[in-house]
């Protein structure tokens, strides 16, 4: 299907897009900044991570923790694709594609599912 330039359907892509782009290089600095801090404190790649809390979070980015920028990057990472299938799934809905609304809610079911069941099994 062919979209015209000035679509809705087009700036929905496009305005999409570039959040993506913005989330993936927010993403990426913050992961950069944790991975700095590791060297400037002297901790090996390859110790063993610290178990992830989120409730701790705010206070390691406070603290200049490592650890708690690369769980907030890791986060972001994750949160990426969520955000674009959101993203669709309220593009579609302002074009009345109900059946694409509903594949992207299945689709938001699927990860919430998998999250919950991956939480469950840390418990």
């Amino acid at each position: 299907m062919t979209r015209h330039p000035g679509s809705p359907t087009a700036r929905a892509e496009l305005t999409i897009g570039r959040l993506l782009i913005a989330m993936t290089y927010t993403s990426v600095a913050i992961l950069l900044v944790g991975v700095a801090l590791m060297a400037l404190n002297g901790i090996s790649p390859l110790a063993e991570a610290p178990a992830f809390d989120v409730t701790t979070i705010p206070a390691e980015l406070l603290a200049l923790s490592p650890t708690g920028f690369l769980w907030l990057g890791l986060m972001a990472v994750i949160a990426t694709p969520i955000v674009r299938v959101i993203g669709a799934a309220i593009a579609f809905g302002q074009t009345g594609q109900w059946i694409m609304v509903w594949i992207a809610l299945g689709i938001l079911l699927v990860i919430g599912t998998g999250v919950a069941i991956a939480l469950a099994a840390t418990l």
